[in-house]
């Protein structure tokens, strides 16, 4: 082959394979699942086939319709209730790795409350023997630890797991350990959030876990509280959140990746649970010092017409695929947004 060839073969092969279409399922139905399935919905290269909540399953390796499993889940509490496809079980996350042999990767939207929560999932996939990509957007540090200690058993397991692949951790993290590069020395990274949601209720899992870093307030806490508490709470705040010095996950991805030790990296921002409009713009501010002994920051902030689900579910399914390119290669274990590139889904 003459070298002339080579630039075109190679490019034809990754054309050929991030042209696949890959199979997925969503774990979890609340806000964030529903937002995945109907991020999913107009994709060429992607499929949603498999979801679960606590209370069902639906299934079929021909793709589901978004607005079908969103409105059954409205109207009957599960996507157990969707025609045709769809059970109504008890221990629905099981089933569904049994059941849903189509799926190549899934979309882990659950609520982490308890901590461990989300690491007893990862076990049940080991257990049953399921090999492919998992993909979470954890937020807690101590939840990320969990599943950095299931490195090797993943690994043997031939599970691809991407953590912290959201929006921050995620996104704004993999900005970061990009930005850094300009810098012969990192002194600060400050991850800043706005987010805008109409009403608290489509988000029930995600505003307690905001919570759960509000002073006086902790994980066992905010899943304690019934919805009329956290109603209360959100009545004596206006629907305001706001969250400064939180335990996020962006600080051990980005020592992980050798950028910065933990404790430089600080994350905090405003949930208005009243309004859609964002309370302030996102962004991550990275400060420096060049080779040329020069001081500087970096700033990137995400559009604010952009939403928190979009910002979430898009990179997540990004690092999705990125992740089923490394199990196509044989490469198995723990990664995290700070590590690889997502590739583009479209």
């Amino acid at each position: 082959m003459s070298v002339a060839t080579v630039p075109s073969a190679v490019s034809s092969v990754m054309s050929s394979k991030s042209n696949e279409l890959i199979r997925v399922g969503v774990l979890g139905f609340g806000g964030l699942g529903q937002a995945a399935a109907r991020v999913l919905a107009p994709k060429q290269h992607m499929r949603l086939v498999a979801a679960a909540d606590r209370d069902g399953v639906v299934y079929d390796a021909d793709g589901l319709d978004a607005d079908q499993c969103i409105t059954a889940y409205r109207t009957g509490g599960s996507v157990g209730d969707v025609e045709t496809f769809g059970e109504r079980v008890e221990s629905s996350i099981d089933r569904l790795i049994k059941t849903a042999t189509a799926a190549e990767g899934y979309f882990l939207a659950l609520p982490n409350l308890p901590n461990t929560f989300m690491a007893s999932v990862v076990e049940q996939f080991i257990e049953a023997g399921w090999q492919g990509v998992l993909v979470d957007a954890l937020k807690r540090t101590s939840a990320m630890e969990q599943m950095l200690a299931l490195q090797d058993r993943l690994e043997g397991a031939g599970i691809t797991y991407m953590t912290g692949c959201g929006a921050t951790p995620g996104l704004l993290t993999a900005a970061a350990a990009i930005a850094a590069q300009s810098y012969a020395q990192i002194h600060s990274v400050k991850i800043t959030f706005g987010v805008g949601i109409a009403n608290w209720e489509a988000y029930r899992a995600t505003i307690r876990e905001d919570i759960a870093h509000m002073p006086g307030y902790g994980v066992e806490t905010a899943r304690a509280m019934t919805d009329e508490e956290v109603a209360a709470l959100l009545d004596t705040t206006n629907g305001i959140l706001a969250l400064e010095n939180m335990e996020h996950a962006d600080d051990l991805m980005l020592e992980l990746a050798g950028i910065c030790d933990r404790h430089q990296v600080t994350v905090g921002g405003v949930v208005d649970t009243r309004n859609p409009q964002q309370p302030l713009s996102t962004n991550v501010q990275v400060t420096g010092r060049t080779f040329e002994g020069k001081i500087s920051t970096h700033t990137f902030t995400l559009g604010d017409e952009t939403s928190m689900a979009a910002n979430v579910c898009g990179p997540a399914f990004g690092y999705l695929k990125a992740g089923r390119s490394l199990h196509q290669r044989g490469i198995y274990g723990v990664f995290t947004a700070a590590e690889v590139m997502p590739q583009f889904v479209r």
